[in-house]
């Protein structure tokens, strides 16, 4: 029998949405080996020269105008993207998109980006594909942009996205409240001081500081404050890829205490936020989700206005963390933190964690690959709409 196929489309647009296709992928593989995956930016594959320059550009706007791309999101927050653009998107970036699919064959579609989306929703609309789409989002919010008419079906980070699509007209079958996946790394907690002896991590009140796949930096002053508890707070900074970044860490006096550690890109995020008590980050979906399949505490820096605006305003609301509007706020938790190591969670924390299932999403996408199973929503928790 041939083997069923997932077809994971995302963009760079920031390292969360691949994160997610890839978590996705290797949840299916845990759960149904006989399930073969593919993830890829559509944009990067098909046009390899062009992409990055588009990337760049955006990456660049992210760290210098971020207010602008605030703006833009908030000034089409509630409108699908046009029929014209899509069919701009297809003609100049897209075009061969549907001999892409048409090669891998795939038996279901995922795309965890909103342009990839809207590409195979607008395919599909003209009748030249006929696979089954599935919308993943990869946020906790709903803009406009993630609707298309012909997706079949949406997987959502919580219930109240799930709101905020059937408020804008998408049919309730369709959403499936499966949170977002995580690496099934995720799946299970491992003591601290088994993942610190492993981790090399000295066996103290450990903060782990993550500035998103980009590594962007924090204020100096924040960082001055972190450092200033070093003798008393182990103290790890993961910069992404940024290698500059990382390179004028490790060359500041301050970062060259035997309690201060700078790691770059690193494919054990999980253990390291075994290891760590409290995790300080930008407000990014994927890194909120690990940090919430953790367990972990969370401080909140550098929103970019738009998505990560609202995933900290999800996370604030549900008591997972705080917003860390100011350095001051770190002596206040470490402080707790020193005094007894469960003083920063607030009993919000074990409730948020006990309505997310780290393997749902995975689940739930290894059922619509049965036609019996694809009629029958995931067992998810509700809310009033």
């Amino acid at each position: 029998m041939r083997k069923r196929r997932v077809l994971i489309l995302s963009e760079g647009f920031g390292s969360g949405h691949t994160q997610a296709g890839y978590a996705l992928a290797a949840g299916l593989k845990r759960k149904n080996p006989q399930i073969r995956t593919k993830v890829l930016e559509l944009g990067s594959f098909l046009n390899p020269k062009v992409a990055p320059l588009i990337l760049a550009a955006y990456r660049m706007t992210v760290n210098t105008s971020p207010a602008l791309v605030g703006k833009f999101y908030y000034k089409k927050y509630e409108k699908p993207m046009g029929g014209l653009t899509r069919l701009a998107l297809h003609k100049v970036f897209y075009q061969h998109t549907l001999q892409v699919i048409q090669q891998l064959n795939p038996d279901l579609i995922v795309c965890t980006h909103p342009i990839p989306n809207a590409i195979v929703a607008h395919l599909k609309a003209t009748k030249r594909l006929n696979v089954p789409l599935c919308t993943l989002i990869t946020d906790y919010d709903a803009h406009g942009s993630w609707i298309s008419s012909g997706t079949d079906y949406f997987l959502v980070s919580a219930p109240e996205v799930r709101c905020l699509l059937i408020e804008r007209g998408v049919e309730p079958a369709k959403i499936r409240s499966t949170g977002i996946p995580v690496h099934p790394d995720f799946w299970r907690r491992q003591s601290k001081a088994t993942a610190r002896t492993e981790l090399g991590l000295k066996d103290m009140p450990t903060v782990l500081v993550m500035g998103g796949g980009w590594g962007l930096p924090v204020e100096d002053d924040l960082l001055g404050r972190l450092t200033a508890w070093s003798d008393k707070v182990q103290i790890v900074c993961c910069v992404g890829s940024n290698e500059k970044l990382a390179a004028k860490l490790r060359s500041d006096p301050r970062f060259q205490h035997p309690n201060v550690k700078v790691i770059g890109f690193t494919r054990e995020i999980s253990k390291w936020m075994d290891a760590s008590n409290v995790l300080i980050t930008k407000p990014g979906g994927m890194t909120c989700t690990e940090g919430m399949a953790k367990g972990i505490p969370m401080l909140f820096f550098e929103s970019i206005p738009g998505q990560e605006e609202k995933n900290r305003e999800f996370f604030l609301k549900h008591g997972f963390g705080a917003e860390l509007t100011s350095p001051s706020i770190l002596d206040e938790w470490f402080g707790a933190l020193l005094e007894r190591t469960g003083a920063l969670r607030s009993k919000k924390v074990t409730t948020m964690r006990a309505g997310y299932r780290p393997d749902s999403c995975a689940d739930t996408v290894a059922g619509l690959l049965h036609p019996l199973a694809a009629s029958t929503p995931s067992p998810t928790l509700r809310v009033l709409c």
